[in-house]
């Protein structure tokens, strides 16, 4: 086989065979095919989809191009859970230690962020020693201590796709489904889960922008969950306003310690995030048989909200994971950055629209993401809401505070953030956080209980 002739085949529309797929991706883990025709390939995918057997070859052999770990010695039904990616998405920090609590292993291997998208991971090494490159041994010894691990890709795990995901950051291919669910699913399948649950986002700050994209991409990580033996549970989330009130790695920490401390009501500006956070965590705590339902599965996250299990088993994390307590435990003592400004509003009214895919953008030009696979992220840098969608405000209010050691970008950093808040002389209607849930019978509006 030619590599030349499988990217003119996929530019074509033809489908690969598994002969043709095992082909490409071993020859780009074993670096016989570089990154620029990787890439190439990575576009004839965006551009021409692949079939759902084309999905589900690519997914396996994906999956099997390294390590499939055995859990089965750990009690229990483990379960995880992913997300799409969204601008100010910091669920995963609050959630896995929220269902561990709940008596539910939890073994997450997360990604680091995408486009315009923050990632688990950069905001885990947020925490001053916190390590994330745990060996296969540590995972499962970290998840039988103390029920929970996060951690990112090693290189026995599904190496074809730890390459293939960096390069699709920086070659503008991430919003491909098949290339997505492959990418996903290799991972979640390799790292030992009974169970998962999904968080597909949809709305301006996602990349499946349009609700039935996200719809197509939801049934398509359903159907590969299922069909590999994983109960798999998905829920259309709303991505049109930023998630909570931080953008950005160590700001995101922040926000979810005070979440996990108790200090989010229900009309707090976090309270959609929570919101989020209940219902993804209460469908773990079902899919792991501690609950009847959803809704039981909420309720008992909520008490470990209650009664602290949930900050502490997130100390426990950190501790277990090389990270210094004390910098969650105290706050305020991490490191400052370099210019701290102040977006004020010109109007005055309600906030009709915050654009999450401007913030995106911006707070990586602030250093806190990535515009090419091997910059440095500044931990310190983001975008820290004051006000979210249908708040009242006056001329003078104070919109959002931005930080940032880069000078240059301060002038220009104003004048997006400015430009991402719309405004209306009424306030607006709210709309709901949790849109569909779909599982194996399909897809249907998910009707939120009371959170």
């Amino acid at each position: 086989m030619n590599i030349v002739e499988l990217i003119r085949k996929k530019r074509e529309g033809g489908s690969l065979n598994e002969e043709e797929f095992r082909f490409l991706i071993n020859g780009y883990v074993e670096g016989k095919v570089p990154d620029y025709q990787m890439s190439a390939f990575l576009m004839a995918c965006y551009f021409r989809g692949m079939s759902n057997e084309e999905t589900l070859t690519f997914t396996k052999l994906m999956l099997h191009s390294g390590e499939v770990i055995d859990l089965s010695e750990i009690p229990g039904i483990k379960v995880d859970k992913h997300s799409t990616g969204g601008v100010g998405d910091k669920v995963s920090l609050i959630l896995a230690p929220m269902v561990a609590a709940c008596g539910i292993p939890v073994p997450m291997i997360s990604g680091r962020g995408l486009g315009h998208t923050g990632g688990t991971l950069d905001k885990l090494e947020s925490i001053p020693g916190f390590r994330t490159d745990l060996s296969i041994s540590e995972y499962k010894r970290v998840i039988r201590e103390i029920g929970v691990v996060m951690i990112g890709q090693t290189k026995e795990i599904a190496p074809a796709d730890k390459k293939m995901y960096a390069l699709r950051d920086v070659t503008a291919t991430v919003e491909c489904i098949p290339l997505i669910a492959g990418s996903i699913m290799s991972k979640k399948l390799a790292e030992g889960i009974d169970a998962l649950v999904l968080d597909v986002k949809t709305g301006r700050g996602a990349f499946m922008q349009t609700r039935e994209r996200a719809l197509e991409l939801a049934k398509t990580l359903v159907n590969i969950g299922n069909g590999f033996g994983k109960e798999t549970i998905g829920f259309m989330t709303n991505m049109n306003q930023p998630l909570g009130v931080a953008i950005g790695n160590w700001l995101e920490v922040v926000e979810s310690v005070e979440c996990l401390r108790g200090a989010v009501g229900n009309n707090d500006a976090s309270s959609d995030l929570m919101e989020v956070t209940y219902v993804l965590s209460g469908a773990m705590v079902y899919l792991g048989k501690k609950a009847k339902s959803i809704e039981e599965g909420i309720e008992k996250c909520r008490k470990t909200i209650e009664d602290g299990s949930a900050y502490r088993k997130l100390l426990d994390l950190i501790q277990v994971q090389g990270g210094n307590v004390d910098a969650i435990e105290n706050l305020e003592r991490y490191p400052l950055p370099q210019f701290t400004m102040e977006v004020k509003s010109s109007e005055h009214g309600f906030i009709s629209e915050i654009d999450p895919f401007e913030l995106g953008l911006t707070s990586i030009s602030l250093g806190a993401g990535r515009e090419k696979i091997d910059d440095v992220i500044d931990m310190k840098a983001g975008i820290l809401l004051k006000k979210k969608v249908g708040d009242a405000v006056d001329i003078g209010d104070s919109l959002a505070v931005f930080y940032t050691d880069r000078e240059n970008v301060l002038a220009a950093s104003r004048e997006r953030i400015t430009k991402a808040f719309k405004f209306s002389s009424s306030q607006p209607e709210r709309t709901p956080m949790i849109l569909d849930i779909v599982d194996k019978n399909g897809a249907r509006k998910f009707n939120l209980p009371k959170i």
